[in-house]
């Protein structure tokens, strides 16, 4: 069976054919604050400017041994003799590229190694939410609410969170987006939150000779019109002139980045498009479907995986090159998926729904360039019900630190609810140095010459005072010094 003709199991293609009837239902309670929300507070040790926040699902459930294979298990090999990834020393073509002498990027990922050297890509094995369910419907839920087998719960983690934070901007207009044609699960529930399929065609379809005359009719439409409905007609005529403001097709990509013509490659570059244009958009879901469900035929080497990994690592090098040539905006990338799949290779040549597995974070402020795991083992009396990788990390644990640690969002009872979660240290420190110019450990109306100075000029600046890093003047940490420091240095001196 070739990649073209896979098809997933049936429970994975009637929920990917019905998720735009569910998700759309959530786009309409994303367009109204509730009465619950919680009071907004923000973190007391925040120091550095709130990270936009992009959130990738590879739905399917995306093998985690093969996309960072255990190259140092020889019950991997044991279980997959046609499945797994060859070991480095192998000789194979497509041997894995070793990490750290146990686990291994499969070849195709080699476009990631830039991101992981430079410490910004962080790999979190062995993970998951521990519930015995490996339904496809389920786990994308459990994952996407934050909570496992709670059916009264209908929002997501995000739009909680988004919903008990203060906005990046006063009175912006849109402060959530699903690229997808109905809004996420994980977003519903946030404020100013909307699904936008294709950010470069978003608006009314039609002439544009008409155009003008057609939004006359559909505001006079609901000119009268009760509320929330009347609120949410001027929001979304709003947001399709704010997006229509925005030059997606011309979009230049920064640091060199070439996106793929693929789904998500395009998806990533309106992403990175809409980050730099600076709206006060804080969250952003995108979804991934590429043949994750991969029960015959999964091509772990060469074929249908191997081609999926191989999209998502150069969409995923490209974003990253091309954030990280200098934005504006610290940003946090979270790859997740709602399951692993089986050890045991089945004998299609694919591997059936399993438990624990892979989930990636890139970012500036994330502690990568390694493997976090408190790997379990695959010996038969390691497995999960004897058959799947173990969860020992939940997923909560990471969301959540990235949550109170990149998202200055201390409410994590709310985000979470009815979790105490652990933190795993997947976050930088806060960068306490920043303003600090003359480094006398403070940062007073004595730094404003010196950080003025870095402005101006920034390699005369550091001339001047060579004891002293003038990247401090890079307060909001974006790896930039320019116009966007200047209001938070303005409020360190002023002690806010």
């Amino acid at each position: 069976m070739s990649h073209a003709d896979y098809q997933g199991c049936s429970e994975y293609l009637q929920l990917t054919r019905r998720q735009f009837m569910a998700a759309a239902g959530g786009t309409a309670l994303a367009a109204t604050a509730p009465a619950w929300l919680p009071r907004v507070a923000l973190a007391d040790d925040f120091c550095s400017s709130r990270d936009v926040l992009v959130y990738i699902f590879l739905r399917g459930g995306a093998d985690g041994l093969s996309l960072c294979a255990p190259i140092g298990e020889s019950e991997y090999y044991l279980r997959r003799p046609t499945l797994a990834i060859p070991q480095p020393d192998s000789g194979h073509p497509m041997a894995a590229i070793d990490l750290d002498g146990f686990f291994g990027f499969p070849r195709v990922f080699e476009p990631l190694m830039p991101a992981y050297q430079a410490g910004h890509l962080l790999v979190i094995h062995a993970c998951g939410i521990n519930d015995t369910s490996r339904s496809h419907f389920d786990m994308q839920r459990f994952a996407e609410v934050g909570k496992p087998a709670d059916i009264t719960l209908g929002t997501g983690w995000i739009g909680r969170h988004l919903a008990s934070a203060p906005p990046f901007q006063p009175g912006s207009i849109l402060r959530g987006v699903g690229i997808n044609y109905g809004l996420q699960q994980v977003m519903v529930g946030g404020p100013k939150t909307t699904s936008v399929p294709k950010p470069e065609q978003y608006g009314l379809a039609g002439d544009v000779a008409t155009l003008a005359a057609r939004k006359a009719v559909v505001q006079q439409m609901y000119a009268g019109a009760g509320e929330p409905l009347h609120t949410s007609a001027i929001t979304s005529q709003q947001t399709i002139d704010l997006l229509n403001s925005i030059d997606f097709s011309g979009y230049q990509p920064a640091g060199g980045a070439v996106y793929p013509t693929s789904t998500l490659g395009l998806s990533l570059r309106s992403t990175a498009a809409l980050i730099k244009a600076d709206v006060g958009v804080e969250a952003i879901a995108v979804d991934n479907l590429n043949s994750w469900d991969t029960h015959v035929s999964q091509g772990s080497i060469q074929g249908g995986m191997a081609n999926s990994m191989a999209t998502l690592a150069s969409a995923l090098a490209a974003f990253h090159a091309d954030i990280y040539a200098g934005n504006g905006r610290n940003v946090t990338i979270i790859v997740q998926t709602e399951f692993g799949r089986r050890l045991q290779e089945n004998g299609g040549l694919g591997t059936d729904h399993g438990h624990g597995g892979v989930m990636f974070l890139i970012g500036g402020n994330i502690t990568g360039g390694r493997v976090l795991s408190h790997w379990p083992g695959l010996q038969p009396e390691q497995l999960f019900e004897g058959l799947d990788l173990a969860v020992t990390i939940d997923y909560r644990d990471v969301l959540a630190e990235i949550v109170q640690h990149r998202l200055g969002n201390p409410n994590l009872a709310f985000v979470f609810p009815d979790y105490t979660p652990k933190f795993e240290g997947v976050t930088a420190q806060c960068q306490t140095t920043a303003g600090d110019m003359n480094c006398d450990g403070a940062v007073t109306v004595d730094d404003v010459a010196p950080f003025a100075g870095a402005l101006l000029d920034r390699d005369k600046q550091q001339a001047e005072s060579p004891g002293c890093d003038v990247m401090r003047a890079d307060v909001n940490a974006d790896g930039e010094i320019n116009g966007r420091d200047v209001q938070q240095f303005t409020n360190k001196i002023l002690g806010m």
